[in-house]
């Protein structure tokens, strides 16, 4: 806390030029590093960059630098200056030193060199002060504002979706149970089974997998909705691009067609895009510096063609190329790699896409962002409206280079009739989904909507390869710390 004599805390972003100079001021945060007893590097998060502190050892301050070490959490006063080395534009000559929270220099994990990703997952709640993580989470910030001001600016309104839910809107299965009942003496019923109205809610009740059916009923009123908010998979799946617990933006959009789905898509990811290359410039820089150093000590088939920036503003100017998925199979199966089978995963028509296919589609084939559309109608949700052919659904799913799909979507079914038939098609008790089913009795319309995985959108704008880097403390089998 501050009195009224102590000046407002400046966020050092706001001190790496010269537009404050001769101004005495108060700074709070870390030292990065600590050199020659009297020049401090300090960073507080609100820029890639430290500011440097310059101590008059030979003042009351020399009993205080004898305590500090990398990691101590510090205040000082005193007067921005032109810096007199060189590095940095301005730097602070201090007046007052306070350490807030020292450091033990034997224990503190943190230090000034490269640390593995591997190491820096084991200390997530610490990894936050290094470079590479700092960079991370202020674009997923910046990614995050720019979702809500995409949709906001629309005409779009949130709609907060349950996280405890009854349903399960992909059908899957994966979901994680929420109880109250006493594991160590579960109630039963007379033949065995588990008597579920004795649990808080009922019945069961499930970790939501997804908001998009709640979100469907309220743009069947507000018009055009959008859902932005945690999901859980208890998929038993341990690899780079899977998490238990992440983030879903699922827009809903009514009186609207899977072209207008697809437009839609397209607008809001360049918007996104846009803004990040705008706003977090420094920040992405660091991480294109960081991927070209990582990619130094990869094979050259292993890297990417273009730096980080670059591939970001191309699919920002690029017009997306729309493909059936009919018309993909037959191109993948007229490609190389299938002649040569050098895909591990089966092409032919009615298997889901692979993550190898939709790369080479989009890297080899088109050399830029794709939407695939009407998929078979077997490989994909219940939901999905079906085409007037009967084999295949109004699904859309849009792929950019360097990451596959990052957006799925489709026209919703809004025929009662069909949507019957698609829910005993898909083992769905009627019972489960009877509100989803009663809002085709009364005013059904046309709508369309679409989800993107927010972990997946930062994964793509930052460069980080695994999906554990851009969540602040990943949930994943057998992995619940922090």
């Amino acid at each position: 806390m501050t009195d009224s004599q102590t000046p407002k805390r400046t966020r050092i972003s706001l001190l790496l030029n010269d537009s404050m100079v001769g101004q005495n001021l108060r700074v709070c945060g870390w030292v990065r590093t600590f050199r020659n007893d009297r020049f401090l590097a300090v960073n507080d998060g609100s820029t890639l960059h430290n500011l440097q502190l310059v101590v008059d050892k030979e003042t009351t301050h020399s009993e205080i630098l004898k305590q500090l070490h990398t990691g101590a959490a510090i205040e000082a006063m005193g007067e921005l200056v032109e810096s007199q080395g060189g590095g940095q534009a301005t730097e602070l000559k201090v007046t007052t030193l306070r350490i807030l929270g020292g450091a033990d220099p034997d224990e503190f994990p943190i230090q000034m060199k490269r640390h593995s990703l591997d190491f820096l997952r084991e200390k997530a709640h610490m990894r936050f002060r290094t470079n590479t993580f700092g960079a991370v989470f202020r674009v997923r910030h910046a990614l995050q504002y720019a979702v809500h001001t995409f949709f906001h600016e629309g005409g779009f309104y949130q709609l907060h979706t349950p996280i405890i839910t009854g349903s399960d809107a992909e059908g899957a299965g994966e979901m994680f149970r929420v109880t109250t009942l006493d594991l160590d003496n579960l109630p039963r019923n007379e033949d065995g089974t588990l008597d579920v109205t004795q649990d808080f809610f009922g019945k069961e009740a499930n970790l939501t997998v997804s908001g998009q059916l709640e979100a469907e009923l309220g743009a069947m009123a507000l018009g055009q909705v959008y859902t932005f908010g945690p999901t859980f998979r208890a998929e038993n799946s341990n690899t780079s691009r899977h998490l238990a617990e992440f983030w879903m933006i699922e827009p809903e959009i009514a009186f609207a067609d899977l072209q207008d789905d697809m437009a839609l898509a397209e607008d809001c990811l360049k918007y996104v895009l846009t803004y990040a290359l705008e706003n977090c410039a420094e920040d992405l820089a660091f991480l294109e510096r960081r991927e070209l150093d990582a990619e130094k000590q990869l094979p050259q088939a292993e890297r990417h063609e273009h730096p980080l920036r670059s591939r970001l503003q191309a699919v920002v100017d690029a017009p997306f190329e729309h493909l059936t998925y009919t018309e993909v199979i037959e191109v993948l199966k007229n490609s190389k790699p299938y002649k040569k089978k050098k895909f591990k995963y089966p092409v032919e028509w009615g298997v889901d896409l692979q993550s190898e296919h939709e790369r080479w589609l989009v890297e080899k084939h088109v050399g830029g962002p794709v939407v695939v559309t009407d998929y078979p109608a077997g490989i994909k949700a219940f939901y999905m409206r079906t085409n007037d052919d009967g084999k295949t659904v109004a699904a859309m799913d849009v792929l950019v280079p360097g990451i596959g799909e990052i957006i799925g979507g489709s026209q919703r079914e809004e025929r009662l009739d069909v949507l019957k038939r698609k829910c005993a098609e898909f083992n769905i008790p009627e019972e489960h989904v009877w509100w989803y089913l009663e809002t085709r009795k009364f005013g059904s319309a046309p709508h369309c909507g679409f989800g993107m995985g927010f972990e997946r959108l930062v994964m793509y704008v930052t460069g980080m390869t695994n999906i554990r880097d851009v969540i602040p403390f990943p949930r994943t089998p057998l992995n619940a710390e922090f």
